[in-house]
């Protein structure tokens, strides 16, 4: 069959032309949400009495035919109809003849793959926001097994003060919240409906795009139609919050690294998301995490592609829009698959309590609290800081931690402290002092993990 557009062209397109101006090899994705866009279409024209009744019925039909035949795999696409829209067009002239080319009245290809990709991106976003809570459950399950398992707390990579590992796991919970509702609140904007504002202008068909609006779920209709069938803020939403959503997988999956080393020993990740080596038969790799916090380059290279690609496109559609898919397509089969296997990770994550346990005994990171102790009894911050600097120093060089310090060691720098001190500064009461709102103190996380759990929705 000839190009559907080919009435004003006197010669066929040239075979190389076809192959790289073509997007079927990608845009079949959209094949079920194009379908589910045409289906609506054309109840409107029936409704409104664009095309007979009957015809509209025999065209729904016929789609519900092709899409039968897609989801059992039994389509075949041609380059040659270009993308997922003419391919599904000629099925369906093919299917039910002549009568199949009135689908495409009072629409055009422009708000056609606009509303395509706004009910791929919803679907998608939902599906995503789901896997992030499956995360979560994860982080709130390690959190509630180690409430009181202690471990150094770290500014600058260096050891900085004792804290819960529960404190530090829920920080990502809280990133990833803040990522979910970033993804929700974005369905506002994907939740708009380009249908029916044609190539730029609209069309002189008395079509109802409230009536399509509704039948596909969207909340609002665009009320520019240059508007309508020119953005992809959506999309860019969608990869920007993507982006951030990645970095703190990257982060959470740097510190999975660096926690089951030899060095740090913290955890001991499932040998069912490691991997060995082919000559060092001693070696388990942290290949997941590892790979995951790779994933991040290609996502932010997703976002600044087309970034770069609308910065200087006039209204309304251009071909280069055509660009606007892959890189979508990928940030989302990269998030579900760095999703999927986040949370079964973290979930079977073993702590190595008695490794973080005697981490947190062999530094200086109590000494803040040392400083605090004294002012408590009346000594300037400052002079506090500068005598525990003193006193810090002292215990270095004679390789010594401040709890392995006598009484009368204490005593040199400052008569103001007594035996309490030892008390003091015991890794768990070093934690357990932290009773600020938000802090990590034993008590304060407990009641955070109950905040946590009251904000998953399942």
């Amino acid at each position: 069959m000839s190009k559907l557009w080919g009435g004003r062209f006197t010669k066929q397109t040239d075979e190389l032309v076809e192959e790289y101006t073509a997007s079927i090899s990608f845009d079949k994705k959209l094949a079920v949400f194009d379908i589910e866009g045409s289906k609506a279409h054309v109840r409107m024209l029936g409704t409104q009495g664009i095309i007979p009744t009957e015809e509209a019925r025999q065209i729904g039909e016929g789609l519900d035919k092709i899409l039968s035949r897609i989801e059992k795999g039994e389509v075949e696409y041609s380059v040659a109809d270009e993308d997922i829209h003419m391919n599904i067009e000629h099925m369906l002239i093919d299917e039910i003849g002549p009568v199949g080319g009135k689908l495409h009245t009072g629409r055009s290809r422009n708000d056609q793959v606009a509303t395509d990709m706004h009910l791929y991106l919803r679907e998608k976003t939902k599906k995503l926001i789901e896997l992030v809570e499956t995360v979560q459950q994860a982080i709130v399950g390690q959190a509630g097994s180690n409430v009181e398992t202690m471990i150094p707390g770290y500014t600058h990579l260096q050891r900085a003060q004792p804290i819960s590992f529960a404190h530090h796991i829920l920080a990502y919970f809280w990133m990833f919240e803040r990522d979910k509702e970033r993804l929700q609140d974005s369905l506002k904007r994907v939740n708009w409906s380009p249908l029916g504002a044609a190539a730029l202008a609209g069309t002189t068909y008395p079509i109802d795009r409230r009536e399509t609006a509704e039948a596909l779920g969207f909340e609002k209709v665009y009320p520019n139609s240059l508007d309508a069938v020119s953005d992809r803020d959506f999309i860019l939403e969608f990869l920007s919050d993507a982006s951030i959503l990645i970095m703190h997988i990257s982060r959470l999956s740097e510190e999975l690294v660096m926690w089951s080393s030899e060095e740090f020993q913290f955890v001991e990740l499932d040998d069912a998301f490691c991997t060995g080596s082919s000559i060092m038969p001693q070696k388990k790799n942290p290949d997941v995490p590892e790979l995951l916090r790779g994933k991040t380059g290609r996502i932010y290279g997703n976002l600044m592609g087309l970034l770069t690609l609308l910065k200087g496109l006039p209204l309304a559609y251009n071909k280069d829009m055509q660009e606007d898919k892959e890189g979508m397509f990928d940030t989302v089969e990269t998030l579900e698959g760095a999703l999927s296997l986040l949370a079964p990770m973290l979930e079977t994550m073993e702590v190595n309590k008695h490794r973080t346990d005697s981490s947190v005994k062999s530094d200086y990171s109590n000494a803040t609290d040392m400083a605090d102790y004294l002012a408590v009894k009346g000594l300037p911050f400052r002079e506090a800081h500068e005598i525990i600097g003193k006193i810090v120093l002292y215990a270095i060089q004679e390789e010594k931690y401040l709890l392995d310090l006598t009484l009368e060691e204490f005593k040199e720098f400052s008569e103001l402290i007594d035996e309490d001190i030892f008390e003091k500064l015991a890794p768990d009461q070093v934690i357990a002092a932290r009773k600020s709102e938000g802090g990590t103190g034993f008590d304060q996380v407990r009641e955070q993990l109950k905040s946590a759990e009251e904000h998953l929705s399942f």
